[in-house]
């Protein structure tokens, strides 16, 4: 397995107002986002995160691309527990947020790849030959003017490059569509799909709150809901296990599973 995931449990303080503040300094209150989280993942599969927001989807993602520690259970990604080896996991990882700052708005699209190529340790030529690769794939419009400028659709496939640029095994996608247009998604799907996975062979794990876009790219698919996972497997398995029809949709089923 190239990701286990075991009984991953993590806790947030809540932030206190002012008057909470002053009448209970010393009270601590906590969320609990994930509760005994446990899956696993093969080497080259699709694998969704579905649910709500506030379910725990991002705050797992944060978990495996070592942004984060569990407080408790064990993550291994590659053999290596995160715990230990969060260096050598980082290197061979890629992560996309649906946030456009995780690149800088200042710089040309061109030297956004270069400085996160830097970053990685590539050298000038291979960050040239990796943009140019990158180009080909993803039909860039123009690197070279600043990223504030790039249309909503562009700015993601910019984000998209900039989690490939190190040529990762395994790619996180925190809601990967989030705030496209129709148009941009689907293009942005269909990349994931024929290039990523069936082309590249990349393990690919992504977030989503939209049911459609977990049939369309998951192999597998877990439910989250609250912190727990509600259900894991393909499709056709949870029918069996949820005791449906064969010709249940994933909506109605995931209705039936968080309802």
């Amino acid at each position: 397995m190239i990701i286990e995931v075991n009984k991953v449990s993590k806790k947030f303080i809540i932030r206190k107002n002012l008057i909470e503040a002053l009448c209970h300094p010393f009270k601590t209150r906590t969320v609990l986002a994930l509760d005994s989280v446990s899956f696993q993942i093969e080497k080259g599969e699709s694998f969704a995160i579905l649910g709500p927001n506030g379910a725990g989807k991002t705050t797992l993602i944060k978990i495996l691309s070592t942004l984060i520690l569990p407080d408790e259970g064990k993550v291994k990604l590659f053999g290596y527990d995160l715990k230990t080896h969060s260096e050598i996991i980082k290197s061979r990882i890629g992560l996309l947020t649906g946030e456009e700052r995780n690149l800088y708005w200042c710089l040309t699209g061109r030297q956004n790849l270069e400085f996160f190529g830097t970053m990685y340790n590539l050298s000038k030529k291979q960050i040239s030959d990796r943009i140019n690769e990158l180009n080909n794939i993803l039909e860039i419009d123009d690197w070279d003017k600043p990223f504030e400028t790039y249309s909503v659709g562009m700015k993601q496939r910019l984000a998209l490059a900039r989690c490939l640029i190190s040529d990762p095994e395994v790619i996180f996608l925190d809601e990967p569509t989030k705030s496209l247009d129709p148009g941009s998604a689907h293009k942005v799907r269909n990349f994931i799909k024929e290039t990523l996975v069936r082309k590249l062979k990349k393990t690919i794990f992504f977030a989503t709150h939209q049911i459609d876009e977990a049939t369309q790219l998951a192999d597998r698919i877990a439910i989250i809901s609250q912190g727990k996972i509600k259900a894991c497997g393909k499709i056709e398995e949870l029918q069996r296990e949820w005791k449906v029809d064969k010709h249940t949709s994933l909506n109605d089923l995931y209705l039936k599973i968080t309802g």
